[in-house]
């Protein structure tokens, strides 16, 4: 079902890096998301009406609120899809992450109204009269929601998009949420006990709170500058890495503009005694396959290493392992070793996780102190010069 809508909507589907047609994409699970949902909010808000059930009439709501994070969605992805201009160089991408920010608002707002309404059913509980037609409704909203779960998570995933996957996400949890609302409602048809309704009502409005809150979180996380995610940049090193003459990547960022709007910028290491022409066409090649075969924008530093240098060799191993010791996610780098008459300078960039350069314990500064000092005591006329600097994209085998 799917793959058919898709084919039969969406003209070249299969060329995912064109804008146009990842819009097209978005749009299209947005519209039929709209659609459902609005059919669902319809159908429950007449059965929890005729069946006298806030928990029902909830779960409706709920699904209005859903239809509404579906139309501001769509809104996101038709502003996202603006071309680059003047004034916006990076283009217009963070659209989408504004539109889910106001769609978590909705949502808070609409379960703080539903989690007041509920607390009334619970002090003042009505009788509810269940039957086949409101049951029927809630089984008819599993099917639908299940099947949204799986569009939105199947598109979401086809153009990487945060925004369909936190739907799909939110689609799966709505089938959670409302077999919950269908045992409470068979529940207090067999007790009599009408106050449950509105208890199941509140679980509702906390569920919708909840929800709210995460999405919040996650919406704000890429607009504030969210550390990338650790599997792209475990790919984006080993990308480069396996080009010739490569011998190391540090120094990585990636600035996100928008889903399918990146910005890279590194360090790759190459042997300094290479034909410098030769190097800087291996980096041209780096930045043009980056742009064609993943959608990112590329800027890459050359940085020469000494190799072939036995007591280059012998430090960098040394320091490689303390720090390693000291700090399983510090990062050596931009080693140089220079000599003098009265002592030799070893000069290193250390990279650590932002928060060890500004954190109270001085963490930063004293995996610094010490990697100085177990320099100094194995050459105790070598003195280490090091730059602390944190590191912006961490790879996911550095993380805890």
């Amino acid at each position: 079902m799917v793959d058919l809508l898709i084919r039969t909507f969406i003209k070249d589907c299969k060329n995912i890096s064109d804008r146009g047609v990842r819009t097209a994409y978005g749009n299209l699970a947005c519209i039929i998301s709209v659609i459902c949902n609005l059919l669902l909010f319809a159908g429950k808000t007449a059965a929890g009406t005729l069946a006298g059930s806030v928990s029902i009439t909830a779960d409706g709501l709920n699904n209005l609120s859903d239809a509404s994070s579906n139309l501001v969605s769509l809104v996101g992805f038709k502003l996202g899809a603006r071309p680059a201009d003047s004034q916006h160089p990076y283009g217009h991408a963070r659209y989408e992450y504004l539109a889910g920010l106001a769609v978590s608002v909705m949502i808070l707002v609409i379960g703080v109204e539903l989690l007041k309404e509920s607390f009334g059913k619970v002090l003042h509980p009505t009788p509810v009269q269940f039957g086949w037609l409101p049951a029927a409704v809630l089984l008819a909203s599993i099917l639908v929601k299940l099947w949204m779960s799986l569009l939105n998570r199947r598109i979401g995933r086809t153009i990487h998009s945060e925004t369909l996957i936190a739907t799909a996400a939110d689609a799966r949890n709505d089938v959670v949420a409302t077999g919950a609302v269908l045992a409470a409602s068979v529940l207090t048809c067999l007790t009599g006990i009408d106050r449950l309704d509105g208890v199941m009502g509140l679980g509702v409005a906390a569920f919708i709170l909840y929800s709210g809150i995460q999405m919040v979180r996650d919406t704000i996380d890429p607009i504030l500058g969210a550390a990338p995610d650790p599997e792209l940049v475990e790919a984006i090193e080993k990308k480069a890495l396996g080009y010739p003459g490569v011998l190391g990547v540090h120094d990585l960022m990636i600035h996100d503009y928008g889903p399918g709007n990146r910005l890279v910028s590194f360090h790759i290491e190459m042997d300094a005694k290479g034909d410098v022409m030769k190097s800087h066409d291996v980096i041209d090649n780096i930045e043009r396959d980056l742009l064609v075969q993943d959608g990112m924008i590329a800027t890459i530093h050359y940085d020469p290493v000494i190799t072939g240098n036995p007591h280059t060799e012998e430090i960098r191993g040394f320091l490689q392992q303390e720090a390693a010791r000291l700090e399983p996610r510090a990062n050596i780098h931009d080693l140089r070793i220079v000599p003098g008459p009265t002592h030799t300078n070893v000069i290193f960039d250390c990279a650590v996780p932002a928060e060890y350069v500004t954190d109270k314990q001085h963490r930063g500064v004293k995996l610094v102190s010490a990697l100085r000092a177990a320099v100094q005591q194995r050459w105790p006329d070598h003195f280490c010069v090091i730059k602390l600097e944190p590191d912006y994209a961490p790879c996911a085998h550095t993380q805890e």
